[in-house]
């Protein structure tokens, strides 16, 4: 949202800096005095959190990269030796595996807060589609970050997954099988791989790190969403960043690290799979190969899926089809709040998500496998079906005048009043009446 500059430099080096590089003139104006309306609430303080998650991520996976040998015999042991050897090793450890959970835990709550309040709606398109980026950059991320503990289930995850690009095998035979060595570095997944995947997690965050600048750069162009979907009319509706929403926010994330912290320092194993802990045996399969739980649902409509190549076709749409949201939604009002039909396909939606996870987790078989293809086409029919008709049939309520009315309500008109009568002009009299 455009606005008037108001920093003034105080310093004569504030006055230099700013004629050359006036990076403190763009933190004042795009982190201070950014003009934010003044009704957001919780949901919004996610942006803020995953902006710290991506720094704790960061930094505490370029130290344990410092330690970490990416071979196949030694890459499971210098995990131990992180663990055991290295000062304060495993809180490095522990806060980088379940700072991912927590990373998608708060990325996946600020995906569903953007659809409910229809913060992909113009002017919004390219803030959601880098929004989307960022997701398909974590989700790469974090699964090459699972497959270098080179535990049984990591291997095993590797070997499925990259497996799965052979099923372009049906559509140009031969080149799903060159594709799958190519990604390996020869027959099997072993040390090429390992190494393969190792640089690219190092490299992903950065990435990822661009296209976040990218994105709230996206942001601050047209300014935040409310949660009534409104745009900003009047210089009332709005409030500096700075003091009002960095209190906010400082304050829910203080929140978040408490959870955090007491996942590392009292179950940093409650979110991972034990049969992680026995090394990498390409000779035994587990019995039952699952991935980390935000992988789930994802891995739920894979399986659901008879056919190899539709299944690998039905993971991939199921994120890329978030892309086309801003332009499948044909409803013209932001916020569910004041959508009454829209509402409950909402949260049926997000039941649907619960129970992807949990079917994830379970056999594909018997009833499991039949829940999973049903919850798998309400997942698409959403995105397909409900959201460009319901927009066209439904009757939203009446939206508000302005962001402030549902709190102070309408805004009274003031009437001026009228003018008083002016004074009668002065008679001029008679020279008789004179004297």
């Amino acid at each position: 949202m455009a606005h008037p500059s108001t920093y003034q430099p105080d310093t004569g080096i504030e006055r230099w800096l700013d004629a050359r590089l006036p990076i403190p003139r763009l933190m004042h104006d795009q982190f201070m005095t950014f003009p934010t309306p003044r009704n957001l609430n919780y949901w919004w303080t996610f942006g803020g959190i995953l902006s710290f998650m991506l720094v704790a991520q960061i930094a505490t996976g370029v130290v344990l990269a410092m330690h970490y040998a990416p071979t196949e015999t030694g890459a499971f042991d210098s995990i131990e030796k992180i663990m055991r050897d290295v000062n304060w090793g495993w809180l490095l450890r522990y806060s980088h595996a379940v700072g991912a959970s927590m990373f998608f835990l708060a990325v996946y709550i600020h995906t569903l807060r953007g659809l409910y309040y229809g913060s992909y709606k113009a002017p919004r398109e390219v803030l959601w589609i880098l929004g989307v980026l960022i997701l398909l950059l974590m989700i790469a991320t974090a699964f090459m970050g699972y497959s270098l503990v080179w535990g049984q289930m990591s291997f095993w995850a590797v070997t499925v997954i990259t497996n799965l690009f052979s099923s372009l095998d049906s559509v140009v035979p031969g080149m799903g099988t060159r594709l799958v060595e190519w990604i390996w570095g020869g027959f099997a997944v072993g040390g090429h791989t390992l190494n393969r995947l190792y640089s690219l997690h190092y490299l992903f965050p950065f990435l990822i790190s661009g296209v976040v600048v990218l994105h709230i750069w996206a942001l601050h162009i047209p300014g935040n969403n409310n949660p009534t979907g409104i745009d900003v009319k009047t210089a009332k509706d709005v409030v500096p960043f700075h003091p009002y929403y960095t209190i906010k926010d400082g304050f829910a994330l203080a929140a978040f690290i408490l959870l955090f912290a007491a996942l590392v320092f009292y179950a940093p194993n409650l979110l991972s799979h034990p049969d992680n802990y026995i090394p990498a045996n390409p000779l035994q399969t587990p019995p039952h190969i699952v991935p980390e739980w935000y992988f789930l649902p994802f891995y739920a409509i894979l399986r659901a899926i008879p056919n190899k190549l539709f299944g690998v076709a039905g993971l991939m749409a199921s994120i890329s089809i978030l892309f086309l949201v801003p332009w499948l939604d044909t409803s013209k009002v932001r916020s569910t709040r004041y959508r009454p039909i829209y509402k409950w396909f909402f949260w049926a939606f997000v039941v649907t998500c619960f129970a992807l996870g949990y079917l994830g987790s379970q056999q594909p078989e018997g009833w499991y496998l039949v829940f999973g293809r049903i919850f798998t086409l309400y997942y698409f029919a959403f995105f397909l079906v409900v959201m460009p008709a319901v927009g066209l049939i439904e009757r939203p309520r009446g939206l508000p005048g302005s962001i402030t009315e549902p709190v102070l309500g309408p805004e009274k008109v003031r009437v001026p009043p009228a003018p008083a009568p002016a004074p009668a002009a002065p008679r001029k009299r008679k020279p008789e009446e004179v004297a």
